[in-house]
């Protein structure tokens, strides 16, 4: 079959925003101005503006993303101001990411970054505003996303999305009824944990997948059939992903793929490149993918082109499994590779980033105990009824009885045992750090529940958490907690 090249696919991700099925990705802004400076944004605007005319009308970006944000609102003045042309029907659709510190996430600080963001991107509406969050031990995040949602019901923005959040954090997000429509992750033939629980889950909930680095920063291509493993990687995007080819199984898997890829490309009259895109394109729940520009430098226009003209069939997708049952799963769920090892970023083990994080909690030594310290979490009944969160002694660090409860009282997964177990493990990460501990170190948990029938959706979050680890584990179904929540959990760590 040969592939057309007429025409952009499109699909509607939310009502009322329908996009292009190729999304034009600008990571590589930044990382082209880090070797050359702020790029001139009327050449960028000029760049952008061809992706429009060829129908890839939409952009993503991100706060970070060095200056792409003021080239898409000078390319916005500049259709404006006619001197820029475009199709009647064409306007640039933005996704923009915010990515903030972990901290106290008030009404103010969310709106400066949401007004911040239409500033640069001139405009009094963002089409798609995606939050990313490092910790989610950290509770801020779900004040940062009730008040987004707040501006999405001012007018402020369109939809709502979040960025490499695994299905436990979707989970709580669904569950506290914040609007989100979408969750970019990393899909590709080498990185497949999203076509798992996370697809899964985003079907039940209408929740559609943004795919990035499904080309593995070009690696899936024509250009390395064949060629030798590099000695000396350049760019941030090829240092990234050859890190996923790495703890996928190293370069003789992705010469496998590639060589499966091969005639299938030429079957099709089509490249690698587009093969490896079409076949995150056919994923269940992935709604569009995101390919990257480097704008002034490189532009593959005419090849994306091609995506909408064919559709790999069940021998075509035989051949590529065959070849992906050779490869090693990257670990962990979609997102992890932020937040624990292997570290599979551009700049590889965050954990110096990760551990600069102030804690949430602050530790206090226990009057007249030398050696013990404790932590409280803002709980109206810590002082009423006399208990710590937790308390550290020596090496030892217990941790009270937790439950789902925000703040100073707002239970978070009202009717969702395995939502409130979320956020009750998140709550016990963060009261273990502030005392100088990590999850690593936790030795014993105890699980207790209103009904023993939910034991299974509550064990498999305590998986995720704990899979590695495995702590001594006691589960009981007990008589009746108190308010309306559905699981407590205490746990105890050694440090060392």
């Amino acid at each position: 079959m040969t592939a057309s090249t007429k025409t952009a696919e499109r699909t509607e991700i939310a009502p009322g925003l329908e996009i292009a099925r190729v999304v034009t990705g600008l990571w590589q802004v930044a990382d082209i101005e880090r070797t050359t400076g702020l790029m001139d944004p009327d050449e960028g605007a000029r760049a952008l503006a061809g992706y429009l005319a060829d129908g890839f009308d939409s952009f993503d970006m991100a706060d970070h993303y060095g200056s792409a944000e003021l080239i898409l609102g000078r390319l916005r003045d500049r259709l404006a101001d006619g001197s820029i042309q475009a199709p009647a029907d064409a306007r640039p659709i933005a996704f923009t990411k915010w990515c903030p510190e972990p901290g106290p996430m008030t009404a103010e600080v969310v709106r400066l970054a949401v007004e911040r963001a239409c500033e640069r991107l001139r405009t009094d509406r963002i089409d798609l505003m995606q939050f990313h969050w490092w910790l989610f031990e950290h509770p801020g995040w779900l004040d940062a996303m009730r008040e987004l949602a707040r501006l999405k019901e001012e007018g402020l923005i369109g939809h709502l999305g979040v960025t490499n959040t695994d299905t436990d954090h979707l989970r709580v997000l669904v569950a506290e009824k914040i609007p989100v429509v979408t969750n970019q992750v990393c899909v590709s033939l080498l990185d497949r944990r999203a076509t798992e629980e996370m697809t899964a889950f985003c079907r039940l909930h209408g929740i559609r997948l943004l795919a990035y680095g499904t080309l593995a920063g070009g690696f899936l291509s024509d250009r390395w059939l064949d060629a030798p493993e590099p000695a000396k990687i350049g760019d941030w995007s090829k240092m990234k992903y050859h890190r996923f080819i790495e703890a996928a199984g190293g370069w003789g898997v992705l010469q496998a793929i590639l060589h499966a890829l091969a005639p299938i490309a030429a079957r099709h009259q089509v490249s690698i490149a587009n093969v490896a895109t079409r076949w995150v394109m056919q994923q269940e729940a992935v709604g569009a993918v995101i390919i990257g520009a480097r704008l002034g430098e490189r532009e593959h226009r005419a090849d994306n082109h091609r995506l909408s003209g064919f559709t790999l069939d069940g021998d075509d997708l035989a051949r590529i499994d065959e070849a992906l049952a050779k490869s090693t799963r990257i670990p962990g769920d979609c997102g992890d590779e932020y937040r624990r090892p292997p570290f599979l970023t551009a700049s590889g083990d965050l954990s110096h980033h990760l551990d600069s994080i102030p804690p949430v909690y602050h530790a206090v030594p226990i009057d007249g105990r030398p050696g013990r310290l404790r932590i409280d979490s803002g709980s109206v009944w810590e002082p009423v009824c006399g208990y710590a969160r937790a308390v550290r002694i020596g090496e030892r660090i217990l941790v009270s009885g937790t439950t789902a409860t925000h703040g100073s009282g707002q239970m978070i997964g009202k009717g969702d045992p395995a939502a409130q177990t979320v956020y009750i493990l998140d709550k016990i990460a963060a009261s273990i750090r502030s005392l100088g501990g990590s999850m690593a170190d936790v030795v014993r948990t105890r699980i207790y529940l209103r009904d023993a029938g939910q034991w299974e959706p509550v064990s498999r979050v305590h998986g995720h958490y704990f899979g590695e680890i495995r702590p001594a584990n006691t589960l009981l179904e007990v008589g009746g907690l108190v308010g309306d929540y559905d699981v407590e959990i205490e746990a105890e760590a050694i440090v060392g």
